[in-house]
């Protein structure tokens, strides 16, 4: 299962992950948002990363022209795009993508098609906020290109053993306080999936 440690601000934050054994960093371009970088500033930081690791930009009903230009700026290989407002003209991105779902029932879940997504639970902010889907929502379904989000840590990872999820998203559930990460949540939180 993929590990996305999503809210890297600093470059401790992002090189605590690597070790601990993320496949992903994520990094928040939502200005309301705690969690948010500047993309110059996310840039100093993939430029110092190791290879192979992911780097995915959150967006928030942003129009293309912001999309791509942020991902040049910050070194950014996919958009993560959530577009409640159809601000978003997929079909033209000039970068990879994968769409996030904010399931507010089991109904939403059950109309994704055959694209990889990102599955969160609905809130009235964006992001961060750790609130868990319910997980016999997913109960029957194909998981495989599914990656859930929201209200994930350590203790509670064992639940979706049986799920088949291609990935999994913290950010709240391995922090110290918003916008800074906790080193062993995140090692506690890579094992605990690696045991599923």
């Amino acid at each position: 299962m993929k590990i996305k440690i999503c809210g890297i601000t600093n470059l401790e934050d992002a090189l605590d992950a690597i070790e601990a054994g993320a496949d992903a960093l994520g990094f928040v371009f939502y200005d309301k948002s705690p969690r948010y970088i500047e993309p110059f500033e996310a840039r100093k930081i993939v430029d110092k990363l190791p290879p192979f690791i992911q780097t995915i930009g959150l967006f928030v009903n942003e129009p293309n022209s912001f999309i791509n230009q942020v991902c040049i700026n910050a070194k950014m290989q996919t958009a993560q795009v959530i577009d409640d407002d159809a601000f978003t003209d997929f079909k033209t991105l000039d970068c990879r993508y994968i769409k996030v779902l904010r399931a507010k029932s089991k109904e939403d879940i059950e109309e994704v098609k055959d694209d990889f997504v990102l599955v969160d639970a609905f809130v009235a902010g964006f992001g961060g906020e750790g609130k868990r889907l319910a997980l016999e929502w997913f109960k029957d379904l194909d998981c495989s290109k599914m990656i859930l989000a929201g209200g994930l840590n350590s203790s509670n990872l064992n639940e979706l053993s049986g799920f088949n999820f291609y990935g999994v998203d913290v950010s709240s559930g391995v922090e110290a306080h918003k916008g800074k990460k906790d080193k062993q949540k995140m090692i506690d939180f890579v094992k605990a999936v690696n045991e599923i």
